[in-house]
């Protein structure tokens, strides 16, 4: 029992020896990008069109670094800032053909750095790891409502609207969870 105690422990030291993991197989490479501008041009290659605000809660960056970051891709080719048709104030958010290298980069280190996390681990029980996380996930968004689902969402500006008229499934009424497109399961 004093195992199960620490699992928010473990959660956390995972994460951040995953994350630290990533980082020197993309300095060994010189791949010249930090961890944050990885997640940023990812979110934008699966978000074309998002909008600064939504991709600051997506990646968890705070404004400021975000528009530091976007500037330097804007100023290498990678992304465009095009005006918002419905916000005068916003831009939205769009990847440049001259990015692609830079992303088959990212994910030829990704998947270099996942294949190490999950050695040894048969297909089973990979696909059992990644079932019992996804059942933990939707638990834990059916506990806080209004949460961004960053594993689920096609991450699209609509699918992270937050507003008490977003629709839910049949399934997640009685949980409150929001759908965003595919319906949460929780673990009840």
């Amino acid at each position: 029992m004093t195992r199960l105690r620490h699992i928010g422990f473990l959660f956390k030291d995972v994460s951040r020896l995953s994350s630290r993991n990533f980082e020197r197989h993309a300095a060994e490479v010189k791949l010249g990008l930090t961890l944050e501008q990885c997640k940023v041009l990812v979110c934008l290659q699966q978000n074309q069109g998002i909008n600064q605000k939504r991709l600051a809660d997506v990646t968890d960056t705070d404004q400021m670094t975000l528009v530091r970051i976007l500037d330097r891709m804007e100023q290498d080719g990678w992304i465009e800032r095009r005006p918002d048709p419905q916000d005068r104030r916003a831009w939205r958010l769009h990847l440049k053909p001259a990015a692609a290298p830079i992303l088959k980069r990212i994910w030829t280190i990704a998947d270099r750095a996942r294949a190490e996390l999950l050695a040894g681990l048969d297909a089973g029980e990979m696909e059992t790891l990644i079932s019992l996380l996804e059942r933990i996930h939707a638990n834990l968004l059916a506990l806080m409502p209004g949460a961004i689902d960053r594993y689920r969402s096609p991450l699209g500006d609509a699918a992270l609207e937050e507003t008490d008229d977003a629709p839910r499934s049949d399934s997640n009424r009685r949980a409150g969870v929001r759908s965003r497109g595919k319906d949460v399961k929780a673990v009840q």
